[in-house]
This record gives structure tokens, C-alpha cells and sequence, in this order.
């Protein structure tokens, strides 16, 4: 069937879910993800009515999609797509039952390394913003570097969540939950420049800290494209196999990353970045490979003679 045909004979559906997903507080990005994975599902049943879905029909989805190489998170983020979506409809008392609880999530690379900047490719990156709207840009990359922010968090900031005088910036996380994070002195002197450059918005209520050349709020999307731009300069002459896949949620990382090698500790990094869980933070631990290293350098290992 086609997407338009799904999209009118579950259009209640899917408008309630929309709905849902809005009142929940999950972030545009989220809800168009979801609502993508949850077409490409209801296209994949057949226009069976939502009643007649059983497990089965989730798992044979989930698999078509691994078969097509999607990675592990990409399948858990479809699954959770689902069972968002079901669950959803359970609350507003249109379904009774959910096909796709109880599956279990693709084992990911748990323990795999976070791609990352040290603190001199860092500069040198921040070296590499150029154009125009420098300052602005500047200033996004020192909130991600610098202060650990998600990419959607700088998108969503407005400009009475900094305060100046006590150099904070309060920031809207995951989870629909605030925290207040100290801003250094120099991240503070360009975000003040940044402040002051900003161009008058179109829409005179317009909040939104940064805008973007045509007057609305910068976009999640921007930022990301401003990123692969600046990260392709950055590393314009490396020779093309040494090149890493960056994004702009590795200046992320590599905030975590330098927290921990100054010494932070795992739990004062983790309210820094905003993560729910511990556990989720103790993935940048591999950081400390090269303090283990050092550690270790320093044993004085005699063998008997033998």
C-alpha cells in the first residue's frame, strides 16, 4: 500500500499518537522519527486493522529492517517507534493491547568508544568556524564543547535562559527536565557577542536565542549542516583515510570526554550532560585507557631467572 493510502485509512490513529507524542514533550525531531518508523510499520502490515497485529507482525518488521542493514539503534529506535505508538493508543483508551511490548532490544556496541576531539583538535576545530555568522556559530560549538549541550537542547534555548550576571544557562533536556549549568568565563564572553549580534527575528515574540538569516529560530537541521561544514574544513587536509566521521554531537563527547580526564567525577559528569542514568555516562570511562597506561608504565616488573 502507499504511504498516502496508510497515512488516510489510520489517520485517526496516527493523529492521536501525534497528539500524545506532543503532550508527553518529546521533541519535533522525535516525533517526526517516530511517526516516519510507525508509517513504514503500518505499510509493512498490509491494512490489517490495529486489532488483528500480533507479536509476529512487530518482529517480522523489526528483522525486514535488519535485513536491509540498519544498525542496532536504528532497529531499537523503530521498535520504540511501535511500542510508543501502541502504547500511546492504549492510553487514550483506543486499543486494549500492544503487539510490541516485551521484545527485546538489539544488543548494541555498548562498550565501543565515543568518537571524540582532545582538547587541541577541539581548538582547532573552533579554529575552522568561519563565514558570515562566525560569532553565532562559534557560540553553538562552545555550548556543545564546551558545556556538553545536545544538539537539540542549543535549538531549543531562548534568550532568558541565560543570565548574564551570574553567567548561567538554564537548559531543556530530555525527559522534559531543566538544568542549570555554570557557563565558563570565555564561552560567556562569546555567547554575550552572539547575543548582541543576534539578528531582530521576523515574528517580534520570538525567543529563541539563536535565529537563523531568515529571522526564525536556527534549526536543528542547521545546526547539524553548519557542523558537517565546519568539520569538513577542519579536516580538509587529512588524507582522505584518516578522516573520522564527525557530527555535531561529538563536540558532546568530547566535553564528557574532557571532564573525566581533568579528574570530574562519572556523577557530577553525568548531571552536566543530563543524562537519566549513570550508566548511560559510563561509556565515556574509556577515556581513562591513557591515565591506565601511564599507571601502569610506572610497575618495575623483575623476573626470576629462569
Amino acid at each position: 500500500m502507499m504511504t498516502e493510502e496508510i497515512q488516510e485509512q489510520y489517520a485517526d490513529e496516527l493523529e492521536a499518537f501525534h497528539i500524545w507524542m506532543k503532550d508527553a514533550g518529546y521533541t519535533g525531531h522525535t516525533v517526526k522519527s517516530y511517526t516516519g518508523d510507525v508509517v513504514e510499520f503500518l505499510v509493512s502490515i498490509q491494512g490489517k486493522s490495529l486489532e488483528q497485529v500480533k507479536k509476529l507482525h512487530v518482529l517480522s518488521f523489526l528483522s525486514r529492517a535488519r535485513e536491509r542493514g540498519v544498525s542496532d539503534a536504528t532497529r531499537n529506535r523503530k521498535h520504540a517507534a511501535v511500542n510508543c505508538f501502541y502504547k500511546s493508543l492504549i492510553e487514550l483508551e483506543l486499543l486494549t493491547n500492544n503487539p510490541a511490548f516485551g521484545i527485546k532490544k538489539s544488543k548494541t556496541e555498548k562498550n565501543r568508544a565515543p568518537v571524540f576531539l582532545d582538547e587541541s583538535g577541539l581548538t582547532r576545530f573552533l579554529e575552522s568556524v568561519e563565514g558570515k555568522y562566525r560569532t553565532r556559530n562559534l557560540a553553538v560549538f562552545l555550548l556543545m564543547g564546551y558545556m556538553g549541550l545536545r544538539v537539540g537542547e542549543v535549538h531549543a534555548l531562548d534568550c532568558k535562559d541565560y543570565n548574564a550576571e551570574r553567567r548561567t544557562l538554564d537548559v531543556f533536556g530530555k525527559g522534559r527536565k531543566w538544568r542549570s549549568l555554570p557557563v565558563p568565563e570565555t564561552v560567556a564572553k562569546v555567547l554575550s557577542q552572539a547575543m548582541a549580534e543576534r539578528l531582530d527575528p521576523w515574528r517580534p515574540k520570538e525567543e529563541a536565542l539563536f535565529v537563523s538569516q531568515k529571522g526564525k529560530r536556527l534549526s536543528i537541521r542547521s545546526i547539524q549542516l553548519i557542523s558537517t561544514e565546519t568539520f569538513e574544513r577542519f579536516q580538509q587536509e587529512s588524507p582522505a583515510n584518516q578522516r573520522q566521521n564527525y557530527s555535531s554531537h561529538k563536540l558532546r563527547h568530547s566535553f564528557a570526554t574532557m571532564m573525566l580526564r581533568r579528574g570530574a567525577d562519572l556523577r557530577t559528569v553525568q548531571e552536566l550532560l543530563g543524562h537519566a542514568s549513570i550508566q548511560t555516562t559510563t561509556v565515556y570511562t574509556h577515556v581513562t585507557s591513557r591515565e591506565k597506561e601511564e599507571a601502569m608504565a610506572l610497575l618495575d616488573v623483575k623476573l626470576p631467572s629462569y
